[in-house]
């Protein structure tokens, strides 16, 4: 319908934004000044605590400076109430005492169909209550009373019941005078194929009328009393009243019961919405007979922020709800996702409430888990990660998932929570062992570990500077990390595989593995946060780490990665040396004099082969820092040793 010129102008001068919106929220008296139409509030379009929400009713504009919702009086009444552009409009006009122009004929024409259509349903769903108290209707009550629903439930959803008849209804509608077309228009009765009289589409069914926002019947949902029909549940076709795909069961209750803080919850069927509605759960609504649709999703989306996904407990529920997040990624907004309560196994949310009460139900609901946790379940579940190749699958399969997010910064959000629930599920086992406990022996048994011998203890093999020179390594790769983060990605595997002989290395090495693919920035700011500002001064102001080349010239990637390769190879091989003295030492008392001799030679041998490195370390620090141009020889042996350091577990 067109609008004649200056009508909406017209209607925008005669309504005042800010009595439009007080209907819904509270004013915040401290921050509003009423007398000169400046008006804050928490956002009735997201949960928050603080006034956000600001009206200049003046200009006849709000804005939220939390999740930006902007509009005028039009679109706050589309968005709160839930209702087209001419809807918004009527009731603003009402309001405002402004009579709506008149329809053009074929506007109008179509308008007194639908509402002569939506009258057919309420004289079917009249027929199908009364025929509830018949006779005929005694196995539906009493299949009804053991379900739970007693006169009161029945009434208050209006449930009734088809007879097993071919032409009840008909007949019924036919009595009332009701015209051939406008039944079968509501799909309330099927053609014959044979040529006789049409027959009813819903026989020897349950009735649960479904009703738009509005409240007009626009169709019905029977369910089989006969346990051998083909269909249980059976839908009206689509009509003009009716399109399943845009329609929630329970939608006008439910979003009146949301507007009052009650939670969303999204069930499988018109029993189990029924249950958790008698139960006090009255913000609750079911599709029809398919999986979510994009449409239904955005209905969800403007009842609540977050919508419950509450599914029954078996093979197919989880399967409904992965189908759910697949629909979902690409129209997550800020602010705008979906928690999923998974029932216990075998059970829907009616079976729980009957068996446990609602506590249990409301325990579900609080311990609703978000949608990128049932991600992360569906692309991991049953599944076993012991080869490079099967840890790449998954890497590639949420790579996937995560390009359908639109959004860019909830992309960036998921990219980090899947990075932290993969870092968990591969993140070794770093068990710390102290003198006299066990460990596991190679024949799978518990032994004690010897503590060292005095002489040993005493020996230049193990001086404390030895340790000392591999924190002073661990210190310099970390700081590289945080000063130029843009490696990170390239060292992954090893640094993750570091076990750091500092537990506050260890705990940065967290972070950064968390972290660093988010930016310097936030890197800094999330190590802040855990561990405090005065963990990365430390760090940084060792000065064998400020005068380390990435930390001088933060941001150049060539220079952290020939740094970074470099006291990797270095660190690995003087761990190396430092096992082979730990095993060495613990076997003191069994092995002969020879043999202990020779394997500690072996080990001051490699120890001296890393001492002979130190100098190269400072020729490859200087050419870092000089920007000097490394020959062609230099940079394939730099090379290799990079993808020997990426792809190879250090030795431990």
């Amino acid at each position: 319908m067109s609008l004649p010129p200056g009508f909406l102008d017209e209607l925008r001068t005669r309504t005042s934004l800010a009595q439009v919106v007080g209907r819904k929220v509270m004013w915040d008296s401290r921050k509003s000044n009423q007398g000169k139409g400046d008006l804050w509030a928490p956002c009735p379009f997201h949960q928050e605590k603080t006034a956000s929400f600001h009206v200049d009713d003046r200009k006849g504009f709000y804005y939220c400076f939390g999740c930006h919702a902007k509009g005028d009086a039009i679109g706050f009444v589309r968005e709160t109430e839930n209702v087209d552009f001419m809807e918004a409009v009527r009731i603003l006009a009402q309001e405002a005492g402004m009579p709506m122009p008149e329809r053009d004929p074929q506007a109008q024409q179509k308008a007194d169909r639908r509402t002569q259509l939506a009258e057919v349903m309420d004289m079917a769903v009249g027929h199908f209550r009364l025929q509830l108290q018949t006779g005929a209707g005694a196995v539906a009550r009493d299949y009804l009373t053991g379900r739970g629903l007693d006169e009161t439930a029945c009434a208050r959803f209006e449930i009734g019941f088809a007879p097993d008849g071919w032409q009840g209804l008909w007949d019924h509608l036919k009595a009332k005078g009701v015209e051939d077309d406008l039944i079968m228009a509501c799909g309330l009765a099927k053609p014959s194929l044979k040529g006789g009289r049409p027959y009813d589409t819903f026989r020897n069914r349950i009735m649960f009328p479904i009703r738009d926002p509005r409240g007009r019947c626009i169709a019905f949902g029977g369910r089989a009393m006969d346990p051998n029909d083909n269909a249980k549940y059976l839908n009206s076709p689509e009509t003009e009243l009716f399109d399943k795909s845009r329609t929630l069961y329970h939608h006008g209750p439910a979003r009146e019961a949301a507007g009052k803080g009650q939670p969303l919850i999204v069930a499988e069927g018109y029993m189990d919405v029924i249950a958790l509605a008698l139960a006090g759960f009255g913000a609750s609504v079911a599709p029809l007979g398919t999986a979510v649709t994009e449409h239904q999703l955005q209905m969800l989306w403007r009842i609540a922020d977050e919508p419950i996904i509450a599914l029954d407990g078996d093979t197919a529920g989880l399967r409904a709800a992965y189908r759910v997040i697949d629909i979902a990624l690409p129209l997550l907004e800020a602010g705008k996702s979906l928690r999923f309560a998974i029932m216990p196994e075998g059970q829907d949310p009616d079976d729980l409430l009957r068996a446990k009460g609602a506590s249990a139900v409301q325990a579900l609901l609080d311990d609703a888990l978000p949608m990128v946790q049932l991600l992360w379940q569906r692309e991991t579940e049953g599944h076993v990660y012991d080869s490079p190749e099967r840890k790449a699958a998954l890497d590639k399969a949420l790579r996937e998932k995560i390009k359908l997010i639109r959004d860019p910064s909830i992309r960036g959000h998921y990219g980090q929570a899947l990075k932290e629930m993969r870092w968990q599920l591969f993140s070794p086992r770093r068990d710390t062992f102290k003198p006299g406990a066990a460990k596991w022996n190679k024949g799978g048994k518990w032994q004690p570990i010897p503590t060292a011998m005095p002489s040993t203890k005493s020996s230049l093999l193990v001086a404390a500077d030895d340790a000392a020179q591999i924190r002073l390594r661990e210190a310099a790769i970390l700081a590289s990390l945080v000063c130029t983060p843009e490696v990170f990605e390239e060292f992954e595997a090893p640094i993750e595989m570091m076990t750091c002989a500092d537990p506050e290395h260890a705990r940065l090495r967290d972070l950064i593995l968390r972290h660093a693919t988010a930016g310097a920035d936030t890197l800094r700011t999330r190590i802040e946060e855990a561990l405090g500002t005065h963990a990365l001064e430390n760090l940084l102001r060792l000065p064998h780490v400020a005068l380390a080349p990435p930390v001088r010239r933060p941001g150049d990637v060539e220079v952290a990665r020939m740094t970074i390769a470099a006291e990797l190879a270095k660190l690995s091989a003087e761990r190396g040396w430092s096992a082979e003295v730990s095993e060495a030492a613990e076997d003191l008392a069994g092995w002969a004099d020879e043999a202990l001799t020779w394997r500690l030679g072996q080990a001051a041998e490699e120890r001296q082969r890393a001492l002979r490195n130190q100098t190269e370390d400072q020729a490859e620090y200087d050419l870092a820092e000089n920007g000097a141009r490394i020959s062609r020889d230099e940079r394939e042996q730099f090379d290799a040793l990079l993808e020997t350091i990426r792809y190879t577990k250090p030795t431990r």
